[in-house]
């Protein structure tokens, strides 16, 4: 199996060895690279498809020590694993987790980067400080209720309101979803939830940064998303190098709930990159522009 080495731990991944631009696939929390093998089935005869298991994730080491969990650690992570494929540049796929860590890549690393696509990105990232409280708060909760009873209350985080959608629409989808969850191991999954989703910086305090990428981006993010829909329609406003889609009647998990458009948004979005037809937005559509941008007159006029 290949791996990637970052210091003393070992990232797993998938390779599907195509000759294609390579397309590295990061999960979700509640993911692992099994999550992505639609993805994969949809592209690889097109592109070099690489799918990672983040550490605390086996076949991925999984640390004791809560101090090698950090967003620093997931996105030198990523790189490793590119290092490690002989990949000089790549195109980024994220899911929420993995998204935030696509933008990482874009915003830090953008000579690693041919394009990102950020799904269900932007938990934690709300603009109202009551709503990031209450992230933080039900991230160290659901870490200490692991601690106590040694287990990952898989079943319940899959009965959640972003999650429940993919039982409605793919029974099975979700519950090969809850059972990947439910595999993985408590002690590290604790230590994710208090080292990267809570350790990490709010997207909202890399605004200067965010604005400044030029890779191209591509944002998903469904329209019953609550945390995600309203950071994900920020991004596309201050980014001019993003482009948003937003899936109807979908929660959080788009590309097992939405298999199809997500796999077709992909494609498209890939294509247009690697064709070297995608173009940034025109800084006359950005919201700071306006008719009076266009007439060429002063604000105060």
């Amino acid at each position: 199996m290949p791996h990637a080495k970052n210091q003393d731990v070992q990232i797993h991944f998938e390779d599907s060895g195509g000759s294609g631009p390579p397309l590295l696939f990061l999960h979700e929390y509640a993911g692992d690279h099994r999550s992505w093998a639609g993805q994969g089935k949809a592209l690889s005869a097109g592109w070099r498809c690489l799918s990672a298991s983040a550490r605390g994730y086996p076949p991925s080491d999984c640390p004791d020590s809560p101090e090698a969990y950090s967003q620093d650690a997931m996105t030198n992570d990523a790189l490793a694993v590119l290092n490690a494929a002989g990949v000089d540049k790549a195109h980024i796929v994220g899911l929420s987790m993995g998204a935030f860590t696509a933008l990482q890549l874009a915003q830090f690393h953008p000579e690693r980067v041919l394009s990102v696509t950020a799904a269900a990105g932007g938990s934690g990232s709300s603009e109202e400080q009551t709503a990031r409280e209450g992230f933080v708060t039900e991230a160290l909760g659901l870490a200490a209720m692991m601690e106590k009873t040694k287990a990952i209350p898989a079943e319940a985080m899959c009965k959640g309101p972003t999650r429940v959608q993919l039982r409605c629409k793919d029974p099975a989808a979700w519950q090969m979803s809850a059972d990947h969850l439910a595999s993985h191991p408590w002690q590290p999954a604790a230590h994710m939830l208090r080292g990267v989703q809570v350790g990490r910086p709010s997207l909202r305090d890399q605004e200067h940064t965010l604005r400044t990428v030029s890779v191209p981006v591509h944002l998903m993010v469904g329209d019953e998303d609550t945390s995600c829909l309203n950071v994900n329609i920020w991004l596309k406003q201050i980014m001019a190098c993003a482009r948003l889609m937003v899936f109807p009647a979908t929660g959080h998990a788009l590309n097992l709930e939405e298999p199809d458009l997500f796999n077709n948004s992909l494609l498209n979005f890939l294509t247009l990159v690697d064709s070297g037809d995608w173009r940034p937005r025109d800084p006359g559509t950005m919201p700071a522009a306006g008719v009076h941008t266009a007439l060429g007159l002063a604000e105060d006029d």
